[in-house]
């Protein structure tokens, strides 16, 4: 650390620290990633085909399940599940606070209403303690985020839901990979949905997502909601949409899906080594998973009670961060209709207040572990600085 208060050390020019990194900074992925589009090009089978339907098969592979439906984002597959599960109109689906937004938006675009819930002060997730209070009589469901990668305690959640008949749907857009009790997240509830954004774990050339079960009723109703509820060919079974993931995107991430092992082993690794480098200095380190439990760390989320110092003292080092979230759903304008005051959901509100993602990304080197711990190292405290002073 730093013997002067407030001092930092300066980085050379042009090693600035990213938040993540995407294929076109790897040349030899970028032209493998281009010889799968061309292949796609070449042939002009844009739109389900081969390559779709080969993704499909080697995803649900990968995951553990019995099938897989590549759609157009991680939010049409939850809105798709909700569906398929009949959760519609008049309906209440229990939903973290502590999450992305879709997760909640997917149950307001079928209709429902999201049960937003507080989370557990210690990891951060959702509990069975959280989702047996929030149950009510129209609660029809409930969404357990795998926030940043890490797992949510499903056993204890599955537990909940089954006694009281409701349909679980991991949210699992954030961990692609991230095994739980040894098996892969996304089918161990009725269904899992997954995001293929650009930035995350598997990440597409554009939005894209696919919904994973072990139930082929389930499967086969997304794969008819997703083509306008269409099967056979201009036979409308019900009002569907246009929600299939295009054969491009399942090309690229037919790609990564074979390196997506060797990406999370690295950021497990990466994600241990930050940890164990930030004990003892000001913030308090993204916590590794305890027995049975996972973290693919599509984040390395850290805590400090000046966050907004912390990532300036960091932008200065030339190390960027980012915010996962700032704003909780519930006191979001688009949810001001819930009439949640701030003091609701507390856990969630401090740590929106406390949280800050430090650089996270298969390739970073011991060099740039070291550089963002001793940066993070080098963050004073004003509260330290005044009492120095």
């Amino acid at each position: 650390m730093s013997a002067q208060p407030g001092a930092v050390r300066s980085l050379p020019a042009g090693r600035e620290i990213p938040l993540t990194r995407l294929d076109n900074s790897d040349p030899e992925l970028f032209a493998e990633l281009m010889e799968a589009v061309e292949r796609v090009a070449r042939s002009a089978a844009f739109v389900l085909g081969d390559e779709l339907e080969a993704f499909e098969a080697e995803f649900a592979s990968y995951c553990d399940a019995g099938e897989a439906v590549g759609v157009s984002s991680g939010t049409e597959a939850l809105v798709l599940a909700l569906r398929a599960l009949g959760v519609g109109p008049g309906d209440e689906v229990i939903v973290p606070a502590n999450s992305f937004i879709a997760t909640a938006e997917a149950v307001s675009l079928v209709g429902g209403t999201p049960r937003l819930v507080d989370v557990d002060p210690v990891n951060s997730l959702l509990s069975a303690d959280a989702v047996e209070a929030a149950i009510g009589p129209r609660t029809r469901a409930v969404i357990p985020v795998h926030l940043y990668g890490r797992t949510a305690p499903l056993d204890s959640i599955l537990a909940v839901a089954r006694a009281a008949g409701l349909a679980v749907i991991e949210d699992a857009c954030q961990a692609h990979g991230a095994r739980y009790r040894g098996r892969r997240v996304g089918a161990i509830g009725d269904c899992g949905c997954f995001s293929f954004y650009p930035a995350k774990n598997l990440g597409a050339w554009g939005d894209g997502g696919a919904l994973v079960t072990d139930d082929p009723v389930i499967a086969d109703r997304v794969r008819l909601l997703r083509s306008h509820g269409e099967n056979p060919r201009y036979r409308h079974r019900v009002p569907g949409t246009t929600a299939r993931l295009d054969a491009i995107q399942a090309a690229v991430l037919r790609v990564k899906l074979r390196k997506l092992d060797r990406w999370t082993t690295a950021r497990r690794g990466i994600g241990a080594k930050l940890t164990a480098a930030l004990r003892g200095s000001a913030v308090i380190p993204s916590p590794l998973p305890g027995p049975g439990e996972d973290h693919v760390f599509h984040q390395y989320v850290v805590e400090s009670d000046q966050r907004d110092a912390l990532r300036e003292h960091l932008t200065r080092a030339g190390i960027a961060t980012g915010v996962h979230y700032p704003v909780p759903i519930h006191l979001s304008q688009a949810y001001r209709s819930l009439g949640m005051e701030a003091g609701s959901l507390p856990v969630v509100e401090r740590l929106a207040q406390r949280i800050c993602s430090l650089p996270m990304f298969p390739t970073m080197t011991g060099d740039d572990i070291a550089r963002v711990a001793s940066a993070v190292g080098d963050f004073i405290p004003t509260a330290v600085l005044a009492a120095a002073g």
